[in-house]
């Protein structure tokens, strides 16, 4: 089993200075090897093709570019899980004030909650952040999810790995979808509802 994780938004908490009002994290499951490299190849492809640069990022990308990236992955085999928060919720002091705790606890939360999906998984994470920041989300997550779930955890950069992409422009369609000020806020989850497990809102 191969697990592509990466979130949408920030930790932040004043929205007045730009922090966003939503905080998401997905992970996009294969049970396939071969259509994990029939997906990626796909993307390697459309990245080349419709210039897009060195990656797709949704926050970067035109509405148009995100219609003809779900239209391209709709007929892969894949599975899609998210914990989404609406900041205005979180009463705790430290989540509210740590950034790495808060990403910590709830990259934790959808791991744990994860209905036993998760079977001797090899789990890909968006490298971003310092050497030491990733070294103690390694050690977090091993010591926070039960034996037998995880298998390996690797760091990469999304613009070398189009796996990490696909769980980027499927996060941020979720995280969209809490969005009811944005007119399009449900134009992409319906496009990939179809490849949705569940989406966790975090009360």
């Amino acid at each position: 089993m191969l697990v592509f994780i990466d979130e949408s938004g920030d930790p932040g908490f004043d929205v007045s200075r730009g922090a966003s009002p939503i905080f998401a994290v997905g992970m996009v499951i294969f049970t396939n090897i071969d259509e994990a490299s029939r997906t990626q190849n796909l993307i390697m492809g459309a990245v080349a093709e419709k210039q897009v640069g060195r990656e797709f990022k949704f926050n970067k990308c035109s509405p148009h570019r995100r219609d003809e990236f779900f239209q391209l992955v709709a007929p892969c085999n894949f599975r899609v899980r998210a914990i989404v928060i609406q900041k205005e919720k979180i009463r705790s002091e430290k989540l509210r004030s740590e950034p790495q705790s808060f990403y910590n606890f709830f990259l934790k939360s959808m791991l744990r909650f994860d209905d036993r999906t998760l079977q001797n998984a090899k789990v890909i994470i968006d490298g971003s952040g310092n050497e030491l920041f990733r070294h103690n989300l390694k050690k977090y997550i091993s010591a926070n999810t039960e034996v037998g779930t995880i298998r390996s955890i690797k760091m990469r950069e999304s613009h070398r790995e189009p796996l990490l992409q696909l769980a980027d422009m499927t996060v941020g369609a979720v995280a969209r979808s809490y969005r009811p000020d944005r007119a399009d806020h449900m134009r992409w989850i319906r496009q990939l509802r179809p490849k949705i497990d569940h989406v966790w809102e975090f009360r």
